[in-house]
């Protein structure tokens, strides 16, 4: 899921902010949605991650991945957990398929470990692997839930690091394709939906520019903060091989895979929508940079074959470039949009080289503040995460964005949610009242539905983050997202939340 994690920018920006400005975004409405509410073969669903969810991180024959690493590096995850059991779904995803199924919904999201099934990242395929994902496949069909596979979700082979420094080197678009390749000729006949990459944004930002994901790569704040990296270089690198890598394994799919087995493939990008923190023209032009550089980055490669311009004049040599033929096969290879969107942040100009003194990387390149204060007032209500905000209209606003600039492609939005905070001290029955959740979901899916039926956006899914609370990377076990309430200390036993039976009535009102 979405984890912004930038708290050191986050601290350094605070001061820079705006006066009042009215937005002009449509507000969601009170009245009440359900299914029907929506067009017919809408799809609904629960989005989760192998390495939040599955556990059993050293059985049958799996890999260690960089977050493996990462987790038990001291000092990394904000309450020294790690994801060694997390919610245990490797053994447990049959029960919690049937939570879906009893709540009524039609898809599952899910990634696949890589290095469950290549355990070095290339190399001998692991049956084990093989099998356990045939498994839930197979469960997942029998039960009338649709499987929407990610094949990476940020749990890079540790061995392709410790080879090559992963996706900082090409090689990694050659491993990755048979990677690909092998699950399309194992799992394809019966997956429809692949997503390549699970927001590449996110893991290029926070892994290798600020250093508060794995690897832990960066030179922010005159590189006191991490042991290697450069945040000025490296974040571009890896986005560059993440589109080659995409747009190979596309071609792959296409040409020996999709007429069979009738697919479809895309990227679940991470992206908040931006409103100019005022009307001034400095300020619009660095809200629209702000988004250059977080979503146009991959998309306007992906529809119009090259960088956003402002990138291409503010990051200059640094940011590499496509040949012909590599802008050729990486133009138009989706075949679907997907949008993990959770908040909305006002942009500005960036006034002073401060930011660019401290961090020296792609946030200084852009020229914009991101932050959700105008003075001390909330661009919206706050869930628990420091950087999730709630403001539904958001939505609505970027999925028209997405409409206009793109040519209004098929839209699925991969993940939305909000979480609540890990409180030992708060009963379980009070844990289990999530009005804050249920309001949530409903005023971004009114938002959602209007952007559908009053202006014409092309969106055909929406994914909840997440079934069940889980281990949230650098948040560790602080942070509650799911619908079900996963009690860490007893066995991880699941609680439907209110939110539960709220989303059961929804999709299954008559």
């Amino acid at each position: 899921m979405l984890r912004r994690g930038v708290i050191v920018a986050f601290l350094l920006l605070l001061v820079f902010v705006s006066d009042e400005f009215e937005s002009c975004s449509s507000q969601n409405t009170s009245s009440e949605i359900n299914r029907k509410s929506f067009p017919q073969g809408f799809v609904f669903g629960t989005a989760s991650s192998s390495y939040q969810y599955e556990g059993a991180v050293k059985e049958d024959g799996r890999g260690q991945t960089v977050w493996d690493t990462f987790a038990h590096s001291f000092g990394k995850i904000i309450d020294f957990s790690n994801a060694d059991v997390t919610v245990d779904q490797y053994h447990l995803y049959a029960e919690d398929i049937q939570r879906m199924v009893d709540m009524g919904m039609d898809a599952y999201r899910f990634s696949i470990a890589w290095s469950r099934i290549f355990p070095n990242g290339s190399g001998a395929i692991n049956q084990a692997g093989i099998d356990h994902y045939n498994n839930l496949i197979n469960v997942l069909l029998a039960k009338g839930i649709q499987p929407y596979v990610t094949l990476y979700h940020w749990d890079l082979p540790q061995a392709l690091v410790d080879k090559y420094n992963g996706w900082l080197d090409p090689q990694i678009i050659k491993d990755f394709a048979v990677y690909a390749k092998t699950c399309f000729e194992n799992f394809g006949d019966r997956v429809k939906h692949w997503m390549t990459f699970n927001e590449p944004h996110t893991f290029a930002i926070q892994g290798y520019d600020v250093g508060l994901q794995a690897p832990g790569r960066c030179s922010i704040l005159l590189r006191l903060f991490c042991r290697a990296g450069n945040s000025a270089t490296e974040p571009y690198i890896v986005g560059h091989h993440v589109l080659l890598a995409h747009a190979t394994v596309a071609n792959i799919y296409r040409t020996k895979y999709k007429a069979k087995q009738q697919g479809s493939l895309g990227i679940a990008f991470d992206v908040m929508w931006y409103e100019p923190s005022n009307n001034s023209s400095e300020d619009i032009a660095a809200t629209q940079r702000a988004q250059d550089f977080q979503f146009g980055w991959f998309m306007d490669p992906l529809f119009f074959g090259e960088y956003p311009r402002s990138m291409k004049e503010r990051v200059r040599g640094r940011l590499p470039t496509f040949t012909k033929e590599e802008a050729a096969m990486v133009k138009g290879s989706l075949d679907f949009v997907g949008i993990n969107h959770y908040t909305t942040y006002y942009g500005s100009h960036n006034n002073t080289n401060i930011i660019g003194v401290l961090l020296n990387d792609s946030l200084a390149d852009s020229g914009a503040i991101t932050i959700p204060f105008k003075g001390l007032k909330p661009i919206g209500d706050r869930a628990s995460s420091i950087w999730l905000y709630i403001v539904p209209r958001g939505i609505r606003s970027l999925m028209n964005y997405i409409r206009q600039k793109y040519g209004n492609p098929l839209v699925i939005i991969t993940e939305n949610g909000m979480d609540d905070p890990n409180d030992a001290l708060k009963p379980l029955k009070d844990a289990l009242k999530d009005q804050k959740r249920i309001k949530y979901h409903n005023d971004y899916l009114t938002n959602l539905l209007a952007s559908i039926k009053e202006d014409g956006c092309n969106v055909k899914g929406y994914f909840a983050w997440s079934l069940l609370d889980n281990w949230e990377w650098a948040a560790g076990y602080t942070s509650r997202f799911g619908l079900y309430f996963v009690d860490y200390k007893d066995r991880l036993k699941r609680y439907p939340k209110d939110s539960v039976a709220w989303f059961k009535k929804f999709l299954t009102a008559v």
